[in-house]
């Protein structure tokens, strides 16, 4: 997407106030404002996150915009199906698409849109789920693209029907067919290539009338992939809210068809018997996501590359005060999680391996998390950067060099 194609969204972000980024918050996370220290009243570890976007690290840090929404919009109340449905027209502005809805999570996203390409908006469906009279309704999915997160399709009752080719694809496609679904990252999780192409994928849907629908959740940045998947013809797109857009980490988007959408929030909280009414999403979510997305679309995202980048720099110097220490900049070539962070190397005369010096950060006081990766089949530990608060860059630089003195 050209940039003057971004800039047509910029009229509707604020020109004032807190919601528009600076340089300067860009690189500053959440003050705790609370007087409480509620991780030492409860004995819970401060983690500092030299990983990624992980669930089991609490995803990202929320922007301040998104905190400023969440404590404003606290205090008082809402009607749910109002908020839902003036937050989605605005966030549908800012895609540009039809329709959009905030979601308890990419892996809500997946439970309602499949629940809305079964259903429509037969209130008679939306009651039986995920149960059904005939035959179990169908989710054409690339054999090389089954994953973990799946689950959340066969949670509606749908059955996954794997294929490998476009033969087998319109093969497939029988009179139980409700959806296709188009896993993302299957490149960069499982380091191969689809079997079925993008524009491959989405023409069979098209040609054989079935929804199309793709999990991009952990697929920013570059910002221009929230544009890109439903501008190739998906009719139906999600994006995590609390990864790289640095939304409530219980928040998730998902747009696309306004049929669709609408089906999928009768699928969905306030309402009170459907399947995804556990997953409901509350006030402050939805404010938070809408301030995070705007957030997200003003900010220079060319400044905010070249910090990471800076950072990566400034720990490849204190490292490499280190006899024999190498470092590199890893840039993912894959879809999912493309951000750089820094791969550490150290020569065999070093008696700790690379399992070892992860425990140590971990172990640590403070615990520091970073990844245990794999490089022409030996360990080696890579630093991400990119969730490190500023104070914090140097302190993991200097952990870790500490550790490896001593060997």
């Amino acid at each position: 997407m050209k940039r003057r194609y971004l800039l047509k969204t910029l009229p509707l972000l604020p020109v004032a106030g807190s919601l528009l980024p600076t340089p300067l918050n860009l690189m500053h996370f959440n003050k705790n404002i609370s007087k409480t220290d509620y991780f030492e009243e409860l004995g819970v570890e401060k983690v500092i996150n030299a990983a990624a976007t992980m669930t089991f690290l609490s995803g990202s840090l929320m922007l301040p915009e998104v905190m400023d929404a969440i404590n404003s919009t606290s205090n008082d109340f809402a009607n749910m199906y109002e908020l839902q449905d003036k937050v989605g027209v605005k966030i549908a502005e800012m895609l540009n698409c039809e329709a959009a809805m905030v979601t308890s999570g990419a892996a809500c996203a997946l439970v309602l849109g499949t629940a809305a390409a079964i259903t429509g908006d037969d209130p008679e469906k939306i009651k039986s789920l995920p149960s059904f009279s005939g035959s179990r309704p169908e989710v054409i999915m690339q054999k090389k693209h089954r994953y973990v997160f799946d689950q959340a399709i066969t949670t509606t009752g749908a059955k996954i029907i794997e294929v490998e080719n476009v033969s087998e694809m319109e093969a497939a496609i029988n009179e139980n067919t409700v959806m296709a679904l188009f896993f993302n990252a299957a490149e960069s999780w499982f380091g191969i290539e689809d079997s079925i192409s993008h524009q491959d994928f989405i023409s069979v849907a098209q040609r054989y009338k079935v929804p199309s629908f793709i999990d991009a959740a952990a697929d920013v940045p570059p910002v221009e992939n929230l544009f890109k998947y439903q501008e190739m013809g998906f009719d139906l797109v999600t994006f995590s809210g609390g990864k790289m857009l640095r939304g409530p980490q219980s928040s998730g988007l998902l747009f696309g068809k306004k049929e669709l959408i609408e089906a999928a929030k009768l699928n969905f909280s306030p309402h009170e018997a459907p399947i995804g009414r556990p997953m409901k999403v509350n006030k402050e979510e939805i404010f938070g996501m809408y301030a995070a997305l705007k957030a997200y679309l003003a900010k220079d995202h060319d400044a905010e590359w070249q910090m990471w980048l800076d950072r990566t720099k400034t720990i490849g110097d204190i490292l490499g005060e280190l006899p024999g220490i190498k470092t590199s900049v890893n840039i993912p070539s894959g879809r999912a999680n493309v951000f750089p962070s820094l791969d550490v190397f150290w020569p065999a005369e070093y008696s700790i391996n690379a399992k070892d010096v992860y425990e140590e950060l971990k172990n640590g006081k403070p615990s520091i998390i970073c990844n245990l990766s794999k490089r022409n089949n030996r360990d080696i530990i890579n630093i991400g950067v990119v969730l490190l608060k500023d104070k914090q860059v140097e302190l993991v630089a200097k952990r870790l060099k500490a550790i490896l003195i001593k060997q």
